[in-house]
């Protein structure tokens, strides 16, 4: 496992990150799973105050309680549920910001996040504001380092430019390439890190039946797949090269793999310790499937 500097902070992550979302409400089962990732070689667990309503960083913050130097912890912001718990709506503002990360390291069960992520982001947002609070967490210690997740071209522009980004977490994959055009390259050129997540786009680069996907008819999906499988050996399975597909680029700092059982933690643990693609073999994988391009945000 590599361990790479997130964009230009102090921040080391595992190439492989613990995207903990998928995680159930058995907390036993989560510590087991959770610790056996650490054990062996992962770093960076990803989380949200959306997920399970904030039950998701509750089993994290159990998990890791008094482990705390050894993990990098990541979390996110920006979706506030209602108080009836009906869904939630979109708070950017800086007094939300401030009063949700209390409420995260409570459930966390530490004083400070190495990554705060705003979890999403529109040009309607008064981003000079939500910029503030982030810029104030760090100021007082309870954040090491902030980004946003999103995958609209227009926005990330925008806080590229706007704000002292450490990383953008954005979907990736073999299928999904929009990035390429030219998010990927804006990013790496202002040293923000990556974390790609839907590596295997859904299953699909897998095992899962073919259906339409981001423009790709399901034969197109087909022939990816396919692509993966001419690639795939006992020792790099389809997971593995799915996956090596996306941290081949430059601009990618870490993989966050959604995670429940300990066959998909296996699978991501090898992707880990599989050798990059070669140059050939990126390009016989981007030929199986052409990349397409944002239609909106753009």
């Amino acid at each position: 496992m590599n361990y790479p500097s997130l964009g230009t902070s102090d921040l080391r992550v595992s190439e492989i990150s613990f995207g903990c979302m998928s995680l159930q409400r058995d907390d036993q089962q989560n510590q087991r799973l959770l610790h056996q990732a650490l054990d062996r070689g992962i770093t960076l667990f990803d989380t949200a105050d959306l997920y399970d309503k904030g039950r998701n960083e509750a089993t994290v913050g159990r998990a890791f309680r008094g482990m705390r130097q050894r993990v990098v912890l990541a979390s996110k912001v920006g979706n506030q549920w209602r108080p009836d718990g009906s869904g939630w709506d979109w708070n950017p503002r800086k007094d939300y910001i401030l009063t949700a990360v209390e409420q995260s390291l409570k459930r966390l069960q530490t004083d400070y996040l190495d990554l705060y992520q705003l979890h999403g982001g529109t040009l309607d947002d008064p981003i000079d504001e939500t910029i503030e609070a982030f810029e104030l967490l760090k100021e007082q210690g309870k954040i090491r380092a902030y980004g946003i997740s999103s995958i609209r071209p227009n926005v990330i522009r925008e806080w590229v430019q706007r704000a002292h980004l450490t990383s953008v977490m954005m979907q990736y994959s073999l299928l999904d390439r929009r990035p390429e055009e030219t998010c990927l390259a804006l990013l790496h050129q202002h040293g923000i890190g990556v974390l790609a997540r839907g590596s295997v786009a859904k299953g699909l680069l897998l095992n899962k039946p073919a259906e339409s996907y981001l423009g790709h008819a399901p034969a197109d999906v087909t022939r990816a797949a396919q692509g993966v499988a001419r690639l795939t050996t006992p020792q790099r399975p389809a997971a593995a090269v799915a996956t090596r597909f996306v941290l081949h680029h430059p601009a990618v700092t870490t993989a966050v793999v959604g995670i429940r059982t300990e066959v998909q933690l296996n699978e991501a643990l090898q992707a880990g310790d599989t050798p990059p693609l070669t140059a050939a073999d990126v390009a016989q994988l981007a030929a199986s499937a052409p990349a397409r391009t944002y239609t909106d945000h753009r």
